[in-house]
């Protein structure tokens, strides 16, 4: 049987890494089976921890999604100082050989080994012909210009670039939690909101006001999300607060919710008073059910 090993990150599972394993797909024939072979937690966790990024998307999330763009079989390699410390070589004959792989797909900048030492041209060296290599360009967005990476994704989310990260990941970016128990302020005023906690390590859209969907379960709704800290009442604590249009008397506490972010419709405003806070959600709920159209 052929086995196709597509090896990254695959933080957020993005048009690039898409592409990696479509063609790791397509290597391995109908009766062929693929492997994603990825890690955990970021390496730059291990090796730089103040510098490692906010991920896309949870390990779980992840898992689900390199299956869906093709993936038979997900090998999650826990990374280590050890794991990092391995020269090209021995990361190749043990991390890699013990998967037998007929082929491995890696994309241009891959990189591996002690202080990332090694590229594509090493690994099919180093293979001594027990497998073929296909090294795949990296994937570019055709209107902006901008190079398929997880980097470029977090970048436009710092921006509230909706536009741009979602078409980077090839789908609408979403953030996953648990609905906290708030302050009830939301429904006080009319706009009852599912809570979740905004974790450090996962990233999110910059603060404002976007229009989306909240899921939980098989139920999904169209909403008005707000992220940051409810600066109005000085609030400290950032959320993501969504807002099930025209639904009511929702108990979601404690239950796990996804919120998809479709489009920015505005940054974040402290008001003068809650009367003009009021009537500004009005005008974002009506903006966000307008633009949601499914």
């Amino acid at each position: 049987m052929r086995r196709a090993i597509a090896i990254g990150n695959f933080d957020g599972v993005h048009l690039g890494h898409q592409a990696v394993l479509a063609q790791a797909r397509s290597l391995a024939g109908a009766d062929g089976e693929v492997v994603a072979l990825t890690f955990w937690p970021h390496p730059l966790a291990i090796l730089s921890p103040t510098g490692a990024p906010p991920l896309l998307c949870p390990l779980p999330q992840r898992v689900e999604r390199l299956k869906l763009a093709g993936a038979d079989q997900v090998e999650i390699i826990p990374f280590t100082a050890e794991l990092a410390a391995l020269s090209p070589a021995e990361f190749v004959e043990d991390v890699l050989g013990p998967l037998s792989p007929t082929v491995v797909v890696v994309g241009e900048n891959y990189r591996f080994g002690d202080h990332a030492s090694g590229g594509p041209s090493d690994l099919l060296k180093l293979g001594r012909g027990q497998f073929t290599l296909v090294e795949l360009p990296l994937s570019c967005d055709a209107i902006s210009g901008v190079t398929v990476s997880s980097s470029a994704i977090r970048q436009a989310l710092t921006k509230g670039d909706l536009t741009l990260a979602n078409r980077l990941l090839g789908r609408t970016f979403s953030y996953q939690g648990l609905v906290a128990h708030g302050d009830r302020r939301g429904r006080q005023l009319g706009f009852p909101t599912a809570n979740l906690i905004i974790s450090d390590d996962l990233a999110v859209p910059a603060d404002g006001v976007y229009a989306g969907r909240l899921r939980v379960g098989a139920q999904s709704w169209t909403a008005a999300i707000s992220v940051g800290a409810n600066i109005t009442f000085a609030g400290r604590q950032r959320r993501v607060e969504a807002h099930a249009i025209g639904v009511g008397g929702l108990d979601l506490y404690d239950q796990p919710a996804v919120v998809e972010f479709m489009i920015h419709l505005r940054g974040q405003v402290r008001f003068a008073s809650v009367d003009q806070l009021v009537s500004q959600m009005q005008v974002d709920v009506a903006q966000a059910r307008l633009l949601v159209h499914i």
